[in-house]
């Protein structure tokens, strides 16, 4: 079988790489994704292992661009993706760039550090220019803030209390959110011996820390008294103002704040300097970092690597351990001696034997790796076990299009992923971040799938957004019995219903050709047809699916050499599953075929037939489709009963007397010898047997050792696996019955939104007569509704039941789902 089917070959492989050319060896490895390493110093400690240096060396590398991809987002630039294929770099080439970057690093800490001062320099001079411009008046003369009472004379006397004083001012800035709150503060605690004046700044200065325009409260504050002066500083100092010096005079405070426009005007042809020399710093990380961050990421992959590798007992190679894939071993061995052609010694590549079950690889594309995603989401396959994915690719869109069927939601959901197909390789749809839908793109060809059999069982059941279309000729003759059975008008007026007798002749003309036909969407009856239809296709598609599960799990026994399973386990189930409910699903295809339209009427009934067939009795009352029925059915229900015993005890038994069977002599060499030198295939075909089942394992624990038969365990496994099995069997296939209940719930869901939407919109743009502008928001409405509700909601819910029918009804009868993946060792993701 190909890849698809089942797993490939994968076998334990063992590296002898010379130790000049291993990192060049590995570092071709990485580049082609082909091999999943083992750790042979899993007892050594992560800081005990020979590379560890390299390693961390490598991880400040990290550190340090990190802190140079910061320097580039924060300057608002955006680092280019690197150009080409980039190989790991040669060790040498570790040292040049490390400097290169502490370099960069340094220079960039210092041209930010320069920067930060000569910007928060700028800051000062800009809010002392604001303080001295903006034009708050002195006061003339100072008097007690406490108060003035009306008898109090207007001038003090000569020799008063306040005549040694002199009036002192502060100046400074402060943000506006704190305005207010120094203002209170400042008169409470002065009790009012000061006059102060607070104005916002004209125009906006920039903060030197975020780079945003800020808004600044200037403020002059007059006061007399040391003491209150010292209470003003550290009123400010605890408000993080900025105090600046404040000149009295006139002339004195012009000729600063030109001094102050003087030096800002410098300082801001040093800033210039200065950023353009930042940019100049930044333009050569920007060209530089990419490329260096995937050669060291590269690097620290393929000395991690190198740590899992043992050193030979000469100390001239090193030896590593992997799973790889036997189709690549001939393009191993040839890219290892490619790679070590220089160090003078060829690297060797080369199979051992292995008891422990190899990791399952299953190659897929951008078409599989949807429907391979479903089954692994389930569990990743055991070695070589049948995969199911190729079958899902056809099963999952069907069983999804019968509880989905309808031809124009089906066509959209088609329409929706085809876009997505043509546009796939499109950069800024692959680039897209949006979670949603990453999940959408990801699985497009499973949706692409999912609409295009909607549309087909959309046709099947004649819908089209509820919708009923001719096609084809309706096979009911409408006209014939209205002849043949003499419709007069007093008849049709007191009979609104009329019904369509089959066994008139030309009434019934013949089937339709392709599916439902188009006057059933006419009859009251509608809902009990459709009912009694797609209850029965979901049970033949039940046992059908099922059924086909089990026969796959004979090419798991014959694979693994199990022939036992083919007679004990495989054989009993068919009888068991088919007996009881593949003879429920001739019964009713007999019926199909055998009751004409005719005799409709007085058809048997096979629900009261499969009922008595549990029971061992008859009906006089429902009459048997064929001669010997009751005979068939009890041997069956006998034949099926008779299945569970064997189910139960066939395999144990058998596995007891194989173990208690004498071996055969080996003569020769010893076992452990023989061990040795087992070729490849050999050692593949001895060990696969062990890979097959958790029922033999677990009546022979241990790798390839003798150990003792537990035959309790093997009895309590097998009896799980009856028990599972005949009651599945019964639950599965009424779980089938959710095509049926999902289908109708669907069906009935467009019908009420085209009864409550569409035709109400119909018939009010009939009868005001201006169609065209009614139907534009109920047409909206209704295409709104029909995607957030039939296609989203309803599609997620037919698809989660499809999920379930596929890993619970189907995939249980073959599929164990208990192995690992092949993880190679890859540089596709740092790439």
């Amino acid at each position: 079988m190909g890849s698809m089917f089942r797993g490939e070959e994968v076998a334990l492989v063992q590296f002898f790489l010379p130790t000049p050319a291993a990192y060049t060896c590995v570092s071709q490895l990485g580049e082609l994704g082909l091999t999943e390493f083992r750790d042979l110093n899993a007892s050594v400690s992560a800081f005990q292992r020979r590379f560890v240096g390299d390693v961390r060396r490598c991880e400040e590398l990290e550190k340090t661009f990190t802190f140079l991809q910061e320097e580039v987002r924060r300057a608002g630039l955006v680092l280019p993706p690197p150009e080409g294929s980039l190989l790991a770099p040669p060790p040498r080439d570790l040292l040049r760039i490390q400097e290169e970057t502490d370099r960069l690093a340094q220079e960039l800490r210092d041209v930010r550090g320069n920067q930060q001062s000569l910007r928060a320099q700028l800051h000062q001079l800009q809010l002392h220019s604001a303080v001295l411009g903006q034009g708050h008046h002195l006061p003339l003369a100072a008097a007690p803030a406490d108060g003035l009472l009306e008898r109090s004379p207007l001038l003090q006397p000569p020799g008063g209390p306040h005549q040694d004083l002199r009036i002192n001012f502060v100046a400074g800035a402060v943000k506006p959110t704190k305005a207010a709150a120094l203002e209170r503060l400042l008169w409470r605690a002065c009790r009012g011996f000061l006059i102060a004046s607070f104005r916002e700044t004209e125009q906006q200065l920039e903060d030197p820390v975020t780079g945003e325009p800020a808004t600044w409260t200037t403020f002059l504050i007059s006061y007399w008294g040391e003491k209150i002066g010292q209470k003003i500083r550290k009123i400010t100092d605890c408000f993080h103002c900025h105090v600046f010096p404040f000149v009295e005079q006139e002339e004195g405070r012009l000729g600063t704040l030109q001094q102050l426009q003087q030096q800002s005007l410098e300082l801001q042809e040093v800033l210039g300097e200065t950023e353009r020399f930042l940019s100049q710093v930044l333009g050569q990380v920007q060209q530089l970092l990419p490329p260096w961050q995937v050669q060291i990421r590269k690097m620290k992959a393929v000395y991690l690597v190198l740590n899992q590798c043992s050193v030979s007992a000469t100390h001239k190679c090193l030896i590593a351990e992997g799973w790889c894939a036997c189709s690549d071993l001939p393009t191993l061995q040839q890219v290892l001696q490619g790679s070590s052609s220089e160090a003078g010694v060829s690297a060797v590549v080369h199979r051992i034997p292995c008891r422990d079950m190899p990791p399952t690889l299953i190659r897929t594309n951008r078409f599989t790796a949807s429907f391979q995603g479903i089954v692994d989401a389930y569990g990743v396959g055991r070695y070589q076990e049948v995969n199911p994915a190729p079958y899902t690719i056809i099963t999952f869109p069907f069983l999804f299009a019968v509880m989905f069927g309808d031809v124009g939601h089906g066509l959209l959901m088609f329409l929706f992923a085809l876009a997505m197909v043509l546009t796939e390789n499109r950069p800024a749809v692959k680039a897209a971040q949006n979670e949603i839908w990453r999940t959408f793109f990801s699985g497009r060809y499973l949706l692409l799938l999912m609409g295009l059999f909607s549309v087909y069982t959309g046709f099947i059941y004649n819908e089209c957004f509820s919708r009923a279309t001719t096609i084809f000729p309706s096979g009911w003759s409408v006209a014939a019995m209205a002849t043949q059975s003499g419709w007069s008008d007093a008849f049709l007026a007191e009979h609104p219903l009329l019904t369509l007798d089959p066994a008139v002749s030309g009434v019934f003309l013949g089937p339709y050709p392709f599916g439902i036909d188009p006057v059933w969407s006419l009859a009251v009856n509608h809902l009990s047809f459709l009912n009694s239809f797609k209850m029965k296709m979901s049970v033949i598609l039940g046992v059908t699916h099922m059924t086909f599960g089990v026969v796959l799990g004979v090419f798991n026994h014959v694979h693994f050499g199990q022939w036992h399973r083919l007679f004990l386990e495989t054989l009993p189930e068919l009888i068991f599953l088919l007996g009881l409910f593949g003879y429920l699903v001739f019964l009713v295809i007999y019926k199909w075929l055998s009751v004409s339209a005719a005799g409709s009427a007085a058809a048997p009934s096979i629900l009261i037939h499969f009922i008595n067939m549990f029971l061992f009795s008859r009906s006089p009352t429902n009459q048997p489709l064929f001669p010997g029925q009751e005979v068939v059915q009890s041997t069956l229900v006998v034949l099926a009963l008779a299945t569970v015993p064997v189910l139960l005890l066939g395999t144990p038994l058998f596995l007891r007397w194989q173990h208690r069977r004498p071996l055969r002599p080996t003569g020769g060499q010893p076992e452990d010898d023989k061990s040795r030198i087992l070729d490849d295939s050999d050692a593949s075909d001895a060990s696969v047997a062990g890979w097959g089942s958790d029922e033999e394992k677990a009546g022979c624990p241990g790798n390839g050792e003798e150990a003792e038969f537990v035959l309790s365990e093997v009895l309590m496994h097998q009896a799980i696996h009856t028990i599972e099995f005949c009651l599945g069997c019964i639950s599965n296939t009424a779980s089938y019955l959710r095509l049926w209940a999902l289908s109708l719930a669907h069906a009935q869901l467009s019908e009420v939104l085209w009864a409550m939407v569409m035709r109400v919109g119909l018939r009010m743009g009939h009868e005001l007569g201006v169609a065209a502008v009614v139907l534009v928001p109920i047409f909206a409405a209704f295409a709104g509704l029909t995607v957030a509700i039939l296609l989203v909601m309803e599609g997620l819910s037919a698809f989660l039941h499809a999920l379930r029918l596929h890993w619970v009804e189907f995939q249980n009868k073959f599929y164990l789902g208990s192995g690992y993946k092949l993880s190679p060792f890859t540089f596709a993701e740092e790439d």
